[in-house]
């Protein structure tokens, strides 16, 4: 700047140089407000959620028969519990997850449930205790609300997407959404604009069979995932999960 201006004094006479500088300062500023602007409330309320959310989502790659099947997974209890989709480690002969800190642990599988479901209950012995996700409460969802899905789409480890509620299907027990839900994704958490898992993500349906980026996404209702947690505590020695998001 200091340069720019001492050039322009060199050139130009007095009178001339004061005007030449004021529009200089003037540009300046106006480019430097522009750069400072600060985060409208919904980038603040995306970031909030996913600083609260990702140190309890977990990254799994899974060896099955036809290779290896990379997900994503919910921490729900601080002993180190995890909430997935069930085709995410089905018939898997190991499961490896890795959690926020870069550090990986080998998981045993406690309860799978049915096809439509789609939900699996893994467990891994940590050497601390681990941050949990809230469950909230999907039967007061709607279409149009705002929703954010973090998951581990193609390896790169806890990407944010959002979207909307798009439909609800109430016979197939499904939430469609329109925010980006890919291949590794899968077991990863929709969330609600206070932070809370209102589905567990599934599955893209792509109509030219992943030529395109276009897809639908569609995740499975949480409270489908907290009856089937509530099924399993009592064989599960559970310690963070508060009974009350379980209703």
């Amino acid at each position: 700047m200091l340069s720019i201006i001492k050039r322009f004094k060199r050139k130009y006479h007095t009178k001339t140089f004061v005007i030449m500088t004021f529009f200089l300062f003037m540009s300046f500023t106006s480019n430097y407000s522009a750069l400072s602007e600060p985060l409208s409330l919904d980038e603040q309320n995306n970031i909030n959620v996913y600083d609260k959310t990702a140190p309890s989502i977990v990254s799994i790659d899974a060896d099955v028969p036809d290779g290896v099947s990379s997900g994503t997974g919910c921490i729900i209890d601080s002993r180190g519990i995890i909430l997935t989709s069930s085709h995410v480690i089905e018939n898997a002969k190991n499961i490896e997850i890795s959690v926020s800190t870069g550090k990986k642990y080998k998981a045993k599988l406690i309860a799978i449930m049915g096809e439509n479901n789609d939900l699996a209950i893994i467990k891994i012995s940590p050497d601390k205790p681990l941050s949990i996700i809230k469950l909230g409460d999907s039967t007061k969802i709607k279409v149009g609300q705002k929703v954010l899905a973090i998951g581990n789409p193609f390896g790169f480890t806890k990407t944010l997407t959002t979207g909307i509620i798009s439909r609800i299907d109430y016979q197939k027990n499904k939430i469609q959404t329109d925010a980006a839900i890919n291949p590794g994704c899968s077991g990863g958490p929709l969330l609600n604009s206070s932070g809370e898992v209102i589905g567990i993500s599934q599955s893209i349906y792509n109509p030219d069979n992943n030529k395109s980026n276009i897809g639908i996404g569609f995740a499975v209702p949480v409270n489908a995932a907290k009856r089937f947690i509530a099924q399993e505590k009592k064989d599960i020695e559970f310690v963070t999960v508060n009974n009350e998001n379980l209703k």
